[in-house]
């Protein structure tokens, strides 16, 4: 398989943490239901593949996310006590509930930096999610849960347009100050560059938030996603959430079109001579793989032009 050449720069991080969101937010807004059996080979494949962290599910009501319907099932089936953390998306209390049930120990929680989505998504406020995710948080934490914490709409809103920075900044510390440990900034419809990313990255640590809880979660609505993630290098971010052969978008922003494909950013780390652990041959193979079960061409530049290598 053709490989990338290395070369260091020593003013980059040594090693980052990729987080692999594909079977969570990248299934979540496909049309072709994924069976169950498919979606668990999915999460081995990826585990096998080297990736550190794997976002598993969300339990989210099947109304709102038909795909993600069979949560409790795959969680089931899913080796939770094992070396890999497989985190999984709650969004309010009863989600909690079903995690603590299915045996759960790392979840996410999901709010917005806008108004009108935190309306949409969430049916809440700006302001009064914060008291909807209170209770989620402690009693996570209580039960000695990690949890994560997602901010959207960080870069831009659909509906309100540029979002201020030191809104985003506010949304996210209030986030941490429930309890999160980390925090997911999220460019929800890809209209960020790399000059408003490391602005916010900065606002942020002015603000009293190292690098080192911070996460960037990017998609490539524009093509600026992996710009976006090397301009997040330069600011010393070393965790990326992102998603095996580019699944994925946002099922409430109908503008947000795939995340940041994980083979996309491996091959750029590679490059760069940082450390990320991932086995890339693996990873394609296993994205070739999810397509043939999607019916579809993956949106990853880096499996379509290594796809035939792979086989």
């Amino acid at each position: 398989m053709t490989t990338a050449a290395v070369v260091r720069d020593p003013a980059l991080p040594e090693a980052v943490t990729i987080y692999e969101v594909g079977p969570r937010d990248g299934l979540q807004n496909e049309s072709a239901i994924v069976m169950l059996d498919d979606k668990a080979e999915f999460i081995g494949r990826l585990v096998a593949a080297g990736l550190p962290i794997v976002e598993a599910t969300s339990f989210v009501h099947p109304k709102w996310v038909p795909q993600l319907a069979d949560a409790a099932e795959l969680v089931a089936k899913l080796p939770l006590d094992g070396p890999t953390p497989l985190p999984v998306l709650v969004p309010n209390e009863r989600g909690l509930d079903r995690a603590l049930e299915a045996g759960c120990s790392h979840i996410a929680i999901f709010g917005s930096a806008t108004e009108t989505f935190a309306q949409k998504n969430l049916n809440a406020s700006l302001d009064s999610q914060f008291a909807m995710f209170e209770p989620v948080v402690s009693r996570a934490r209580d039960a000695g849960l990690d949890v994560r914490a997602y901010v959207s709409m960080c870069f831009g809103d659909p509906w309100e347009g540029e979002v201020p920075i030191d809104q985003v900044v506010t949304t996210g510390k209030r986030l941490l100050d429930l309890g999160a440990t980390q925090l997911s900034i999220g460019d929800t419809i890809g209209v960020g560059t790399a000059a408003h990313v490391g602005a916010l990255i900065d606002a942020f640590g002015a603000a009293g938030v190292g690098v080192d809880r911070l996460a960037m979660h990017f998609h490539d609505t524009y093509g600026q996603a992996l710009a976006n993630a090397y301009a997040a290098l330069q600011h010393g971010i070393t965790t990326f959430d992102a998603s095996a052969g580019g699944l994925g978008g946002c099922p409430y922003a109908e503008s947000a079109t795939g995340n940041l494909a994980t083979e996309d950013l491996v091959w750029m780390l590679t490059g760069l001579g940082i450390e990320h652990g991932v086995d890339l041959e693996a990873l394609v193979r296993t994205s070739v793989w999810m397509s043939g079960v999607l019916g579809k061409e993956p949106a990853s530049a880096v499996v379509r032009a290594l796809g035939s290598q792979a086989d």
